[in-house]
């Protein structure tokens, strides 16, 4: 066995069984860059012990480490006669000097949940394990460990921190299955091993039934939760590189850092990141799909006027997106989106069963596919995609599941649910324009007609110049019976039909000729 060494000065903190802090996570880095038998020594180290070594340490340069903010001048000793030719050291291939922008991601490990039954069951929470590491693994956004990596720790007593340094994640998972006669409760929590910090748990119940079926179900829920959880995290995330060397992902990032904040304001910011992200580095498919899906948004909300230029520009960044990143869903999901608003409805089907395909964990893909049957005029379908989406993740601000299964239960004459889920989305967006107006024309067919003046009224008041004609033209519907539905309900409300132009009477045109 060869083993490798890296030394580092400077202050630890100590806590029980452990140490921490700063310098020991340098001595840390530091290990992965000696050779198999050797030594890596940081600068200030050398600085201090060289005069009294008996051995040449040679000059390997500055080095650039994750979660280190300056760089680390590195000197390195192996003993003679070993293979300095070995294989190359882990941190080339993880700082962020070495590594395109788009990689430069969090680091995920799925620890090995703990079976809290009998021996018997041990099966079905390694199994359990093995399918949320393979779901994670299909999102773009970060990268996952291995099951090697993680399931040497399986039955051993050792804090999260430490494995973290071990297998270098940024993020770990964990958690317990129990089972009581034909039922199964799985607990799981998200934590950031560095801080301690718990940022998310969840517990799911379920009936045994069908072995395969009811994984599948818990899988797709666990990573659902997990994923959005990581996605608000790493928004929230100091950078993770020099102030002064900004990469297209530090702008990114920052950019959903403001995004999630859902306000014009903030997501007017958002668009600026976005486009400095893309501007750093143009092969950053994530920014560009985020960008996109902020236009579109915008449109929907009413901040941004629906111009030809907008959504040619939306349709570029989403085909570029796809492009750049074949095996991205969640861009497949916005170009599908895209074609859906466009009124290409073939082509926004093919993009949505593309995006089902590249991750069936994934519930945007569904709902985006969702949202493809629901402009085709296949309402019901639509609503069972919807409500599956909205089960598994309603907290992620990329999709609107309330907006979209108001306007399914509209067109399905289901004006009471429609108000329902219209009301929900307006709880999370009080000037949601799309809410205010399905609410509005969802009253109105239910004969509510004092409710819905009023609800008119409030719609108008956050969009002076809105009419239902200006409204309807970023509606491209399939049916033609689905438009005018909807458009019935409006002019019911109250809603102005069209913008009217004052002209002058005959009897002043006479005075004045």
């Amino acid at each position: 066995m060869q083993f490798r060494m890296g030394i580092h000065m400077g202050d630890v903190m100590a806590d029980e069984d452990e140490v921490f802090g700063d310098d020991v996570n340098i001595a840390v880095r530091l290990e992965s860059v000696a050779a198999p038998g050797g030594v890596a020594v940081s600068g200030k180290a050398c600085h201090e012990a060289g005069k009294r070594l008996s051995v040449a340490l040679i000059d390997a340069g500055p080095h650039r480490f994750k979660n280190i903010e300056e760089p680390i001048h590195v000197w390195t000793w192996q003993p003679a006669g070993s293979d300095a030719s070995g294989p190359a050291p882990k941190a080339a291939t993880e700082t962020s000097a070495n590594l395109p922008a788009q990689y430069r991601t969090a680091i995920v490990g799925v620890l090995p949940f703990a079976n809290l039954s009998e021996s018997a069951d041990e099966y079905f929470s390694d199994g359990l394990t093995e399918d949320l590491i393979h779901a994670l693994s299909l999102q773009s956004f970060y990268r996952v460990l291995s099951r090697n990596s993680t399931f040497s720790f399986k039955g051993k007593s050792v804090s999260t921190r430490l494995i973290a340094r071990e297998i270098d994640a940024s993020y770990l998972i964990q958690g317990s299955v129990r089972r009581a006669a034909n039922k199964i409760r799985v607990t799981a929590e998200l934590i950031a091993p560095e801080t301690g910090e718990q940022l998310w748990t969840g517990r799911f119940d379920r009936d045994m039934g069908d072995l395969f079926a009811m994984q599948d179900e818990l899988t797709t829920s666990l990573s659902a939760a997990i994923a959005a959880e990581i996605y608000r995290a790493e928004a929230s995330a100091p950078p993770r590189s020099s102030s002064n060397d900004i990469t297209a992902w530090d702008r990114f990032l920052k950019g959903l850092s403001y995004y999630y904040l859902q306000t014009k304001t903030d997501v007017e910011t958002s668009i600026g990141l976005f486009k400095e992200a893309i501007a750093l580095d143009p092969t950053l498919s994530i920014a560009r799909a985020y960008l996109a899906t902020i236009q579109v948004q915008g449109i929907q909300l009413g901040w941004v006027k629906g111009t030809r230029e907008v959504w040619d520009s939306t349709m570029c960044l989403a085909e570029s997106s796809v492009r750049l990143d074949p095996r991205s869903s969640f861009a497949f999901q916005i170009l599908a989106y895209v074609h859906a608003a466009e009124g290409h409805y073939e082509a926004a089907m093919d993009a949505a069963k593309r995006a089902v395909g590249l991750n069936p964990y994934d519930m945007g893909a569904r709902g985006v596919l969702g949202v493809c049957h629901l402009v085709s005029g296949e309402h019901r379908h639509a609503i069972e995609l919807f409500t599956m989406a909205a089960q598994s993740g309603s907290n992620d601000p990329r999709y609107q599941w309330a907006a979209v299964n108001a306007f399914g239960h509209y067109l399905l004459g289901q004006y009471d649910a429609s108000l329902s889920w219209a009301r929900e989305q307006l709880y999370v967006n009080p000037n949601h324009l799309q809410a205010l107006a399905i609410r509005a024309a969802a009253l109105a067919q239910l004969g509510r007609t004092a409710e819905a003046v009023n609800a008119a009224e409030v719609l108008l008041s956050n969009y002076p110049g809105l009419t239902v004609e200006r409204h309807l033209r970023n509606f491209r519907w399939k049916v033609p019976a689905d438009i005018a539905h909807y458009r019935d309900g409006l002019v019911k409300a109250g809603l102005p039909f069209r913008k009217l132009t004052l002209v002058e009477s005959s009897r002043r045109l006479a005075a004045d000729s």
